[in-house]
């Protein structure tokens, strides 16, 4: 038998009827009634028994119909997996960002992206936060989204965007009304972070640590919301993406103060392996994120 029965046994069961079947398949009548005559002498059996005019399924029949769902699933199935492959529409995105914050608007970019192209898988690999660079490199992620790089041949840097990080202090806070901060600022403040180490942490990498000022206090909370009612509570001040703290400063009990005369801007990059040809859909990934996150924030 051939996939042209199996398509004409199927319709005929599912649609209910010859003229139905007719329709859907874009046959005559001579033509379906010639096929499913070839089907029967092929089987040498009847697939269906006439019965006020219409067919019903013998034994013989119902294996056949069982065989036909079977078969052309897997043919639909394997079909749309070549031509997914062929296109390049087909796979998976492992990502990982370098800090926890990022996951804050990663997540609904990835949705948006999911709508486009269904096909294609997206993972956040969380476990690879802090350290994505050394696990872009050993293959546990594809796409790792940082600002701070390292020079290293294997690596393909790709703009994303820029941001500026402010202070968030509570709105009593001696700072509340200052223009902007300096490093000596900091030497009796408690200041909240999202994790060690240290080194990764924007505003000790790149404004404190220049200067050799350490403040009175550094504690570690990986939970922004906590963060923000430890601020709110004077207990303590931390650094912020400016994008990231807007919907934050509604209820007026904390504000945003500029990190030096010119702010503290930084800008974030996605990381490739270099020497790897990718598939035709990262590029159309990683396009989409420029593209998206510039119509969000407005940068």
């Amino acid at each position: 038998m051939e996939i042209r029965h199996l398509k004409l046994i199927k319709a005929i069961v599912e649609e209910g009827s010859i003229t139905k079947a007719i329709d859907k398949l874009h046959l005559t009548q001579s033509a379906l009634s010639h096929q499913l005559k070839e089907a029967e002498h092929q089987l040498g059996t009847a697939i269906f028994l006439r019965t006020n005019k219409k067919l019903v399924l013998t034994k013989a029949g119902e294996k056949i119909y069982e065989l036909a769902n079977e078969i052309l699933h897997k043919l639909s199935e394997t079909q749309s997996q070549i031509k997914q492959m062929v296109f390049g529409e087909y796979g998976e995105i492992r990502i990982s960002t370098e800090c926890f914050s990022g996951y804050h608007w990663l997540p609904s970019v990835l949705k948006q992206f999911h709508l486009l192209y269904p096909n294609i898988e997206l993972k956040i690999i969380t476990e690879a936060t802090h350290i994505p660079l050394q696990k872009l490199l050993d293959n546990t992620i594809d796409i790792a989204i940082v600002s701070d790089i390292t020079k290293d041949s294997n690596i393909k840097y790709t703009e994303l965007f820029q941001d500026e990080v402010v202070m968030v202090v509570s709105e009593n806070h001696p700072w509340a009304d200052k223009k902007y901060v300096v490093a000596e600022d900091f030497v009796n403040e408690h200041l909240l972070i999202h994790s060690l180490p240290l080194e990764t942490v924007t505003i000790h990498q790149f404004f404190l640590a220049p200067a050799k000022v350490t403040p009175r206090k550094i504690t570690p909370l990986p939970l922004t919301e906590a963060s923000l009612e430890m601020v709110k509570a004077e207990m303590g001040v931390m650094s912020m993406a400016k994008w990231a703290l807007q919907p934050h400063l509604k209820n007026n009990s904390i504000k945003a103060v500029k990190v030096g005369k010119n702010g503290l801007k930084r800008k974030h990059f996605i990381a490739t392996r270099a020497k790897e040809n990718l598939p035709e859909y990262f590029e159309h990934f990683i396009n989409f994120l420029q593209t998206e996150i510039n119509l969000l924030w407005n940068i």
